[in-house]
């Protein structure tokens, strides 16, 4: 097998690293496109992963979870002793324009998220609010999971 240098220019002269920065950009902006399907036809299936927020206090696990153009009905929240499963679909608007390009950066399909909690929680005492795109859930801790101080005595 014989070993041949790369020489992926031909002139040095004429190299502009500006115009491979931007090749090299839309080959990872078309790989992560097919990792993460808008139209739902891929093998994962998702559309987007909302992003999420988590804060535990002496007393509860406080979540917000980012779900933008959605309807409370089309989220399904499904909470465990240990986690909290969180699914919908953003369905697309088809909208057709006569005389111009239409362009959208907008995330359509299906999603799921499965955040797991910091303590074990009481599930069926969850409280949930669904407000300008964002989903707070306050989920109670069980009575074995709050934080107890307790003295040591030092001999």
């Amino acid at each position: 097998m014989t070993l041949v240098r790369w020489q992926p220019f031909r002139e040095i002269e004429s190299w502009e690293p500006f115009r491979e920065m931007d090749i090299l950009q839309r080959q990872m902006n078309r790989l992560f496109e097919r990792l993460l399907p808008t139209d739902g036809g891929g093998d994962l299936g998702l559309g987007f992963i909302p992003a999420a927020e988590i804060e535990e206090t002496d007393d509860s696990v406080l979540l917000k979870v980012e779900i933008p153009g959605l309807e409370p009905k089309d989220i399904s929240v499904e909470v465990t002793t240990e986690s909290v499963s969180i699914s919908g679909e953003r369905k697309s608007e088809t909208t057709t324009e006569e005389e111009g390009l239409s362009r959208s950066e907008f995330r359509y399909g299906k999603f799921q998220r499965i955040i797991s909690l910091p303590s074990v929680v009481e599930n069926d005492r969850v409280r949930a609010e669904y407000k300008n795109g964002i989903l707070s859930l306050t989920i109670p801790k069980a009575e074995s999971a709050k934080t107890k101080a307790v003295k040591v005595r030092l001999s």
